[in-house]
């Protein structure tokens, strides 16, 4: 009798290993697949903050850019890129620069609306907080004109401002501005001061976006000389009741008075339309 208990005892030992062992294996199982959706969430993450932190620099780009074609009528530039979540648009006639100058006869006023184009990635894919706001270029952000030679003629800033709509998207903006250069000849009899304004106005092209590039080309170039001036102001302006309003914008001033010298003084002022087109071949 004591030979058969042993007999059965021994029996059942032999099945317990087998089932720890599906045990242990579904529990792996299970764990590998949490393991599995949690490095495929952390990869794709990290892809679309690749996105947003390359389309930085590739904004950047264009704000460069189009100060080299918006001076030379037919003169194009094509910038590739790449995104796996992100979108490229331009949103025409967003800003509306107006500047008004005094001469001692008369006073004139120049009102241009400009696009802005926005590389916008869905805040399903990739989110900072709402309200975020990061000024990318130039690190001059203290008055709403550019001023000296090496000032470019585009702000480029990051801002995340939801709902909005057209979407909620982290966006990465470029809006024109206005650049100004100052230079005086002087001889032995006058002295003449001149103030040169360059003001790019960009407008929808073409988007037949077969492919992932943004085309600028200058399409036209107006100037304008006005002598003996005595004030310059220069203020910007949004759509009313519009999401692009002076929040989403954040600049330091909507209105600024140029500092202007005695004497004789000549301002110089140069529009350009700058056409922006997606996806050509």
């Amino acid at each position: 009798m004591l030979f058969k208990v042993n007999k059965k005892r021994s029996k059942n030992r032999g099945i317990s290993p087998a089932i720890s062992s599906v045990i242990m294996t579904g529990a792996m199982v299970a764990i590998l697949s949490v393991t599995l959706v949690f490095a495929n969430n952390f990869l794709w993450d990290r892809v679309a903050e690749g996105d947003f932190n390359s389309s930085k620099q590739l904004m950047q780009t264009i704000g460069l850019q189009i100060d080299d074609v918006a001076w030379t009528e037919g003169r194009t530039e094509t910038t590739n890129y790449a995104t796996q979540y992100g979108n490229v648009v331009i949103r025409p006639a967003t800003v509306n620069y107006t500047i008004s100058v005094e001469t001692s006869t008369s006073s004139i006023k120049f009102s241009n609306k400009t696009g802005i184009i926005m590389f916008n990635l869905p805040t399903s894919s990739y989110t900072i907080t709402d309200g975020y706001w990061e000024n990318i270029f130039p690190r001059q952000n203290d008055s709403l004109t550019l001023s000296g030679t090496s000032a470019p003629v585009a702000r480029v800033f990051a801002v995340e401002k939801v709902p909005m709509s057209d979407g909620n998207y982290i966006r990465v903006v470029v809006v024109p501005a206005v650049r100004v250069l100052h230079s005086s000849i002087n001889t032995s009899i006058s002295s003449t001061h001149y103030i040169r304004m360059y003001l790019p106005v960009l407008t929808a092209g073409s988007s037949p976006r077969l492919t992932d590039t943004i085309t600028l080309s200058g399409k036209s170039l107006q100037a304008y000389t006005i002598s003996d001036v005595e004030s310059i102001n220069v203020a910007v302006s949004f759509d009313a009741g519009s999401d692009f309003d002076s929040a989403f914008f954040n600049f330091s001033f909507d209105s600024e008075d140029l500092s202007i010298p005695g004497g004789d003084v000549v301002l110089e002022l140069y529009l350009s339309e700058v056409s922006v087109a997606f996806g050509i071949n």
